[in-house]
């Protein structure tokens, strides 16, 4: 925030022509110097409201960027349901066509301006990682894979983002940038090659590259929050998505075999789509601009674990012993990386 100037600075001080005489009024003001005083508390009073409603407005944007973490900790157990009655290829395709619908809506009916021509490059890098590659390839990971084995290899997601967000800006990472996003680096793999007997399985090789999308996704979306709502970002890149969702959904219906809808098929697609890619990108992305990046991004730290208690509540999913304690592992690493940045 800016600093206010003072009251003087910002009024100036009037300087009657020369040989004028002061008026009745100066005269006045000359003899009771405290008639002009309450200038100042007035002129500093805005700038009071101000100091006061910054930790509010803060408050509110780590609020909606938790409340958009709780919708993205329940998208693999939702997309477990949803392949239930679905193919992998079909659940993408649909839950991207009805978030697409669904803002298409949103944007007409708030009237929300399009964005100008240099930001859609960029609109399209985020939608093509965060609601493109990262859902297809997490869902295709997520046929072999259990929900809680995806949820602590996607806990590196923020080390990603932030290597990515480094990458991107040519900022000089620190040694102990580099040491605590290795170590969380290492720990996943451990944790992987111990869950699947030694060797990497095709599961682990697709969250991998969802990684990597959706990171650059993120970073992308971030940046263009200084610029545009979160409303924008998110709105407009699933309407820029019609023209791939529409005959995606109608190839994939066609030629992928599937046992037919079920009520977890539906209300997982519907929560995939209307909760986690509209409402929770949404409220994310908000919290990112109300709370600025760098502490609204502090809140998912607390997905990896939250995935993990839906899994068990949701599917009844049993956790191995290394499920949480590679989650928290890689906790710690997140923070000292976020830590060593400010």
């Amino acid at each position: 925030m800016r600093d206010n100037d003072s009251a003087i600075g910002s009024q100036g001080v009037a300087v009657p022509p020369c040989g004028a005489e002061p008026d009745a009024t100066d005269a006045q003001s000359q003899r009771h110097p405290a008639a002009s005083a309450p200038a100042a508390p007035a002129a500093a009073a805005p700038a009071a409201r101000t100091a006061q409603s910054a930790p509010r407005a803060g408050g509110r944007g780590l609020l909606l960027a938790a409340l958009g973490v709780v919708c993205f900790s329940l998208t693999f157990p939702a997309t477990a349901w949803s392949l239930e009655g679905f193919g992998p290829w079909s659940a993408t395709f649909l839950r991207l066509l009805l978030a697409a619908v669904l803002a298409s809506v949103l944007v007409a009916a708030f009237r929300v301006p399009v964005p100008a021509r240099r930001h859609w490059p960029w609109l399209a890098v985020a939608a093509s990682g965060v609601m493109v590659g990262f859902p297809l390839l997490t869902t295709l990971a997520l046929q072999t894979s259990t929900t809680a084995h995806a949820a602590v290899v996607v806990g590196l997601l923020p080390l990603t983002t932030a290597l990515y967000s480094s990458l991107r800006t040519g900022a000089r990472p620190s040694r102990v940038f580099w040491g605590a996003a290795l170590a969380g680096a290492a720990a996943v793999i451990a944790f992987a090659l111990h869950e699947s007997g030694g060797a990497p399985t095709t599961g682990d090789l697709f969250l991998g590259v969802a990684l990597l999308l959706c990171a650059a996704g993120y970073a992308e979306g971030a940046r263009l929050v200084g610029e545009l709502t979160g409303t924008q970002v998110v709105g407009w890149s699933l309407v820029g998505c019609l023209p791939l969702a529409v005959p995606g959904a109608a190839v994939a219906l066609a030629l992928e075999p599937s046992g037919g809808p079920t009520v977890h098929a539906v209300l997982g697609l519907l929560w995939v789509a209307a909760g986690s890619q509209l409402l929770g990108l949404t409220l994310w992305y908000r919290g990112l601009s109300v709370a600025g990046v760098a502490r609204a991004s502090q809140t998912q730290l607390a997905q990896p674990l939250l995935t993990l208690g839906w899994s068990v509540l949701l599917l009844g999913e049993d956790l191995s012993a290394a499920a949480p304690l590679t989650a928290v592992a890689v906790l710690v690493c997140i923070a000292v990386v976020r830590r060593s940045r400010t």
